[in-house]
């Protein structure tokens, strides 16, 4: 078992009994939560437009960029909107089911944990347009479904060349979440990005076994860079936080996240991002429900190009950061347009491998 596997194991095992005491409180709040949204208001003519998200707010990324865009909408188009975290699993279905009661117009929900309640559910509500942020397509469709996924490793890749370039040690990182298809694939491309300007790079992956555990996350990057391991791509939601600390911990350490919120963190040592903008992605696909040319039963692929995802330079780093890795980062920045320009023409090809 690697050092990385064992720091994760022995966290895990430390907090096991928080988390049966999350789960069994979990169902209690999730319900109370659903509940309050059968309100008067919810029948208006806009009907109701609901976020169940099933990671917890607060950290700087995708939940609250979607809990964001889902205010800004609710503002310019005068709706009710809800947003409910949905930290059980077994309590998905009801809160789905409580929504569709409650006459919700649109419901979106959040990564793949929700894609077995969205087809338990969905059709019972054929009133209700369901949108699943970050899945798979649906087989058979279900017509009041959209499915949408995020080729994120296309900015993985774009990042593999730029680590390829700025890393010093020729040792890059990848922290993801928890090992499932499309995080692998993030890795093997950030790994071909790498490889495909070093040969004599090493790439290495670890995962968390978690989306919201900050304190792993750290644990896993401070042995990291201990190894000497000088860039990390994160790929890990709120678990970004401790990890984005850890490289805060000493000199000469980078960290590539997720969400421009996080640029303040690590002034001098979060170079960039591989952005994948959830809240703009959330308020395209609802203002796309709220039209009267919706086409449900669809699945929606989205890539580098679509103002979701894309590669970028901190500019808080650029003016924070070493001056050494600033110019280093300039020099190299017409190389990453070059294969962005690449990647859609189609003249470079992204293998998306999702087997570690």
């Amino acid at each position: 078992m690697s050092d990385y596997k064992r720091i994760a194991a022995a966290i895990g095992a430390a907090r096991c009994d928080r988390r049966l005491f999350l789960k069994s409180t979990a169902g209690i709040v999730a319900l109370g939560a659903a509940g309050a949204l059968v309100t008067p208001k919810a029948t208006a003519q806009t009907g109701l437009v609901a976020l169940v998200h099933t990671q917890a707010a607060g950290d700087a990324g995708p939940v609250d960029s979607m809990i964001s865009k889902l205010k800004l909408l609710a503002e310019e188009r005068g709706l009710q909107t809800r947003e409910v975290y949905a930290q059980d699993p077994a309590t998905y279905e009801t809160i789905f089911r409580t929504l569709g009661d409650a006459g919700a117009a649109v419901v979106i929900s959040t990564f793949n944990e929700v894609a077995e309640p969205f087809k338990a559910v969905a059709p019972a509500y054929p009133d209700t347009k369901w949108i699943q942020l970050f899945g798979d397509p649906f087989d058979p469709p279900i017509p009041n479904v959209v499915t949408v996924s995020y080729d994120y490793y296309l900015g993985c890749y774009l990042s593999g060349i730029f680590a390829g370039h700025v890393s010093k040690t020729g040792k890059i990182g990848f922290i993801g979440g928890i090992s499932i298809p499309p995080i692998n694939a993030d890795f093997n491309a950030l790994k071909a990005g790498v490889l495909s300007v070093r040969p004599d790079a090493t790439v290495t992956a670890a995962f968390a076994g978690s989306f919201q555990d900050p304190a792993k996350g750290q644990e896993i990057a401070t042995q990291m860079f201990s190894d000497g391991i000088d860039y990390i791509q994160t790929d890990a939601a709120a678990t970004d936080f401790g990890i984005i600390t850890a490289a805060n911990e000493a000199e000469g350490r980078m960290v590539s996240a997720l969400d421009p919120a996080q640029f303040p963190l690590g002034p001098s040592s979060l170079i960039s991002i591989v952005g994948l903008d959830f809240g703009v992605s959330l308020y395209n696909e609802t203002q796309k429900a709220l039209g009267s040319d919706w086409q449900g039963g669809t699945h929606v692929s989205t890539g580098i190009g679509t103002g979701v995802i894309d590669f970028i330079l901190s500019p808080v780093f650029q003016e924070k950061g070493p001056a050494d890795v600033i110019a280093k980062s300039k020099e190299v920045w017409p190389t990453i347009e070059k294969a962005k320009a690449g990647i859609l023409d189609g003249s470079v090809k992204v293998p998306f491998n999702t087997v570690l």
